[in-house]
């Protein structure tokens, strides 16, 4: 094809497309506004049967294996990882792998957590067949509490019957969105009853930003000889080798062992004078520095520099003890 061809088609092509910002908008806005509602139905009618099944979950001594095909599938397998990283042991497995090998996953003491809007889901006769054969409960998320998926399940969560927010009303959009909620809202009850703390959060995410925001000041924070100290009475050029050793920008000043003041290098920019080095750390110190509590979380910790607009805190210890951290130890 020439180049000129080529051209022809392109100009052909954006003819073509008759493109409307407006239309697309509404579009959007309708497609949120339909899950939204979809959600709020679901909402409406979990009732018994939900808490049966965090109750089954919670009894089984093995792990939740989840499993569903196509859309279902994604939905599954995020289903899966928020249950392990919330405390509830859990694995995805693809319902074609299954049947080829991946049945040896599971075990007697699992439970399966399927998901098929339809339940018609021929991929999905295997691993269930596999279940009810070693007597592994069966939890369905499904539409059609008739389908053969529904009449396997040892207990059903039924999704209220809703169009899909596809124009067509058939790509899986309105009905995914139903089941990743309850898959959520599964794996956040068996999360709160089993009294899983911020501390076992922070031990599944030790990494990134999840990881920063679970750490406790008490985690990071400069102790013993790190921390910049001097006495009331200690003359400028003390203050001046301990903060520069310390590099910390501040020195803490302490009378008879406990935190009265602090100095920082601004302080000591702006006191600059003949006397300078003849002036006591109490005559230029700032006094009932801003501390904060060890048990404290590094977003809190960052949260008050932030609002105080300094750059060090302080931190009370038993026995008059104190250790700081820096704004860098934030990082």
């Amino acid at each position: 094809m020439s180049a000129r061809s080529c051209r022809g088609t392109l100009e052909a092509m954006k003819k073509r497309i008759r493109f409307s910002a407006d239309r697309a908008l509404q579009q959007g806005i309708d497609t949120i506004r339909q899950e939204g509602e979809a959600l709020l139905a679901l909402s409406a009618c979990l009732g018994e049967t939900f808490a049966l099944c965090v109750a089954c979950l919670l009894r089984i001594e093995g792990r939740v294996c989840v499993t569903g095909m196509g859309k279902s599938g994604h939905i599954a397998r995020k289903v899966a990882a928020t249950m392990a990283s919330t405390g509830t042991p859990a694995y995805f497995i693809h319902p074609a792998d299954a049947s080829h090998g991946d049945l040896g996953m599971m075990t007697p003491r699992d439970a399966l957590v399927a998901i098929s809007n339809s339940g018609n889901t021929s991929e999905l006769s295997d691993i269930l067949f596999y279940a009810q054969a070693h007597a592994l409960p069966v939890i369905a998320i499904t539409s059609n509490p008739e389908s053969p998926l529904g009449k396997h399940a040892t207990h059903c969560l039924v999704l209220p019957t809703v169009h899909e927010a596809c124009p067509l009303d058939c790509a899986p959009t309105t009905s995914t969105t139903m089941s990743l909620a309850l898959g959520d809202a599964l794996a956040m009850a068996l999360m709160r009853e089993r009294g899983f703390t911020p501390e076992d959060f922070k031990s599944f995410h030790p990494g990134g930003n999840l990881g920063q925001k679970l750490l406790r000041v008490r985690d990071i924070m400069h102790t013993g000889q790190s921390v910049p100290l001097c006495d009331v009475n200690d003359p400028m050029s003390v203050v001046i080798v301990e903060m520069s050793r310390k590099m910390l920008g501040c020195v803490g000043v302490r009378d008879h062992g406990r935190l009265v003041g602090i100095i920082t290098d601004g302080d000591l920019r702006r006191a600059m004078c003949p006397e300078f080095l003849t002036k006591r750390a109490e005559e230029l110190m700032t006094v009932s520095p801003h501390t904060i509590d060890a048990e404290a979380s590094v977003a809190t910790a960052r949260q008050k520099m932030k609002r105080l607009k300094v750059t060090s805190l302080f931190v009370h210890l038993e026995k008059d003890n104190v250790g700081i951290v820096h704004i860098h130890d934030l990082e």
